[in-house]
């Protein structure tokens, strides 16, 4: 019983277990169909250069989720709607895409294109877009082409055999990595034939290497065809042209013309050219294969001659550069080869010759002759040195030379100085001893910095043509204490508003230990500069002078005393200027005096120009209302007597011009000082006066020669004319002379004619009361000054004061009486 319910419950779970497999692979199928793929089109790939015809299919699309609705199909990207357009396009409604026409991979090897599939109704996307390449297949329709196809090489002669010639560079433009693209270098022809050229090749590269030697004697020129063919099909090529210049280096030895030369020097001189040296090689010339190099092989030990090489001639030119001595070598054989620059090269059968194989280079054999010559005469040493204080007397031998001379008598050798800047030496002709003629100073500027005074001396013999031989004598000067101590400088400058200390330095010409370091000290003479000043330090080259209280801005000259090593002492003055310095470390400029008017002074400049004006306008009034007289500067003038008439009757009517009054004038006179009558001044001409009732205003400024001008003034109040008289008078008497001024100010020349005319009129008419002295008129009175002047006097119009009329001059008092 048991067995039986056991069966069938393992019976009943197999059912519910194969129910639920078959459910679960149901399930799995449904969403496998869910999940695949909803666009199908074939691949699309397109062979370049297709011939056609065009439009051509290439490939057809299709997508699931368009079963249910309509929809059209559309292409977008690279060949469609990018450049290069016009490539491609699509059939909206059966999906077939179309080339429409060829393609050159060359240009473009792949084209990325998206598809899309739309709605019909309303323009929008069935399902997600495509993208994918369209591969464009490579033929070959390229050749191999080198860069460049054409080549100018130069190569040199001496090329050794397996050397690079040239190398050759090809490119195929088909797709990489193919046999399109692939391709092998080959040697097509070579002109001429020998030597034997051969070409290797890695990846892209060609090299043409030399089997043998070239020969420019031979060949200058060779022609190289080099072809390039690639591996694709059909099978494509192309060609090199290389053109091979020769270029000649050294494989021809020089060789000289001649075997032997021969040629003469003076003794002892240096001469340049005096021998050339020809020689052949036929080698291209002004290359280095041409140019000749020259060796001295034997003679030239002494390294007396130096032979260079001529640039154009290619010969060898044969100097001097020291001088040979006759009395030690009359003859001299020297023995030269020759060579080029560049090493020599050459080919024998098609092969290189080695170094070892060269022929010997060439040799010419040069004998140069010396001829005799008045040697110079020759001292022990070219140059001497002697020890000597400075300030020493003068009259001290310093040196005495010894000379040699093979081909003299060395008695009769003449010595000179030849250099002797200070003139401190003499030199005694005969035997050359060399004698101070002035003290010598070793600060001089004839001395160098190694205290050293260079004199050169000459010995010169009695041969034809006389010789000269010289040395130098160096003098070393020992230093005495001949200098005393000093200031570098006598001023400096002390910032009073941050600093309170300067230093003073000190130097001595003389060296050491006669000059620094120096001690220094404030003279004590005077406490003013002890109390003010201070040193520390005080010994050394330079000493700090330091302010013991701040000091006012000033300039201050301090005394101080300078000793130093060996105990020589100088006084020397220090001049302080103590200013602001502000920030700086010079003195501040000092600022400029300025002043300013308050409201007060304003006004007191207002006020006072308001009275100035007001005189003026005063003045100008009182001028249009006066009389002018003119009165006609007296000048140098002479007084001319006429016809006496006689005396005059007692009866005669009292005239009423020219009245004169009598004031007192100051006269300077040198330094003395009188007081006169101006009634004596006027000659006493007018005995009586008519006095009105005025009083008057005079100034005379009275200036003798060689004195200041003096400054007299007359103040008179009342109605009374204003009379400033300026008459320039120069009176000559007993050697002395006087100036006297006078100064006159008028306002009109035509009221003074006017004035004298009426007062004329007026005496007229009173003399005619006079029957018996009728008035007789003269035609000439003489001449006026030649210089004459317009004396200006100002008239007032208050009465009838004449009194400016009584000095008017000789014509007018003639007229008065």
């Amino acid at each position: 019983m048991r067995t039986c319910s056991l069966l069938l419950l393992v019976a009943f779970i197999a059912l519910a277990e194969s129910f639920h497999g078959r459910h679960h692979m149901r399930d799995k199928r449904e969403l496998l169909v869910r999940a695949k793929r909803r666009w199908v089109l074939s691949t699309i790939e397109i062979q370049e250069e297709d011939p056609g015809p065009f439009p051509k299919e290439i490939s057809k699309m299709f997508n699931d989720q368009t079963v249910e609705e309509d929809h059209y199909y559309q292409i977008t990207g690279a060949g469609v709607t990018e450049e290069p357009q016009g490539v491609f396009k699509i059939d909206a409604t059966t999906g077939s895409v179309f080339a429409l026409k060829s393609i050159d991979r060359e240009t473009r090897s792949s084209f990325h294109i998206k598809f899309d599939v739309l709605s019909t109704r309303t323009g929008q996307p069935i399902d997600e877009q495509l993208a994918f390449n369209i591969d464009v297949k490579d033929i070959n329709d390229n050749a191999p082409t080198f860069l460049p196809p054409t080549m100018d090489v130069n190569v040199n002669e001496n090329l050794e055999e397996g050397g690079v010639i040239v190398n050759v560079k090809a490119e195929d433009n088909d797709q990489m990595n193919t046999d399109n693209s692939k391709f092998t270098f080959s040697l097509v022809s070579q002109i001429p034939n020998e030597p034997k050229i051969e070409l290797r090749q890695l990846d892209k590269v060609g090299f043409l290497t030399l089997k043998g030697c070239f020969d420019y004697d031979k060949v200058k020129k060779y022609d190289v065809i080099v072809q390039a063919k690639d591996h694709g099909e059909p099978s494509q090529s192309s060609q090199a042209v290389i053109t091979l210049n020769i270029i000649d280096t050294n494989n021809h030895a020089p060789t000289f013309r001649q075997k032997k030369y021969q040629g003469e020097v003076l003794e002892m001189i240096t001469k340049n050219d005096i021998l050339r040296i020809a020689v052949d090689d036929k080698d291209t010339p002004n290359t280095a294969g041409w140019r000749a190099k020259y060796i001295f092989m034997k003679g030239n030990e002494e390294r007396n001659y130096q032979i260079d090489t001529d640039a154009v001639t290619n010969e060898g030119i044969l100097s001097i550069i020291k001088g040979k001595d006759f009395e030690r070598i009359k003859i001299t054989y020297l023995l030269v080869e020759v060579e080029n620059e560049e090493p020599l090269t050459l080919c024998k059968d098609n092969k290189l010759v080695g170094a070892s194989e060269h022929p010997p280079r060439d040799i010419v054999n040069i004998t140069m002759k010396v001829i005799d010559v008045n040697d110079a005469p020759v001292y022990e040493k070219d140059a001497f040195h002697v020890y000597q204080k400075e300030e020493e007397p003068p009259g001290k031998e310093l040196f005495t030379p010894t000379i040699k001379d093979p081909d003299s008598d060395v008695s009769k050798v003449r010595h000179v100085l030849l250099e002797d800047q200070g003139k401190w030496m003499t030199i005694d002709a005969k035997t050359g001893t060399i004698t101070s003629a002035k003290m010598m100073d070793r600060e001089s500027e004839f001395v160098d910095e190694n205290n050293v005074y260079k004199i050169v001396i000459g010995a010169i013999d009695d041969d034809e043509p006389p010789a000269t031989g010289s040395c130098t004598i160096l003098i070393h000067l020992k230093d005495l204490n001949d200098n005393r101590p000093m200031l570098a400088t006598n001023g400096a400058i002390l910032c009073g508003n941050k600093d309170k200390k300067v230093m003073v330095t000190a130097m001595d010409n003389d060296a050491p230990p006669f000059g620094g370091p120096f001690t220094f000290s404030l003279v004590d003479d005077d406490k003013t500069v002890t109390q003010r000043w201070k040193l520390d330090p005080s010994y050394g080259d330079q000493a700090g002078l330091i302010s013991r209280t701040p000091l006012p801005y000033d300039n201050y000259s301090v005394p101080l005393l300078i000793q130093d090593q060996q105990g020589e002492i100088t006084s020397e003055t220090m001049a302080v200027m103590v200013c602001d310095c502000g920030e700086g470390v010079v003195c501040k400029p000092k600022d400029p005096v300025t002043s300013s008017l308050g409201k007060a002074g304003i006004g007191l400049l207002f006020l006072g120009l308001l009275l100035f004006l007001l005189l003026l306008f005063l003045f100008a009034c009182q001028c249009k209302a006066k009389e002018m007289v003119m009165v006609q500067d007296e000048g140098n003038q002479t007084l001319i007597q006429y016809n006496q008439e006689g005396g005059g009757s007692a009866g005669q009517a009292v005239p009423t011009l020219l009245l004169t009054p009598t004031r007192m004038v100051a006269v300077n006179n040198g330094h003395k000082t009188n007081t006169i009558k101006t009634s004596e001044i006027s000659n006493g001409v007018v005995k009586d006066t008519d006095f009105y009732n005025s009083r008057m205003v005079d100034m005379i400024n009275v200036t003798s020669l060689n004195s200041q001008p003096q400054r007299n003034t007359f103040t008179s109040s009342g109605p009374a004319r204003s009379n400033t008289w300026n008459v320039n008078r120069t009176n000559t008497g007993q050697g002395r002379s006087s100036m006297y001024q006078r100064s006159v100010s008028i306002c009109s020349n035509q009221h003074i004619a006017d004035h004298i005319d009426r007062r004329l009129y007026m005496m007229y008419g009173n003399l005619l009361d006079q029957a018996g002295y009728p008035p007789k008129e003269y035609a000439y009175e003489g001449l006026g000054s030649k210089n004459p002047s317009l004396d200006k006097l100002s008239l007032s119009d208050e009465g009838e004061n004449m009194i400016f009329l009584d000095d008017l001059g000789p014509k007018f008092k003639t007229l008065a009486v």
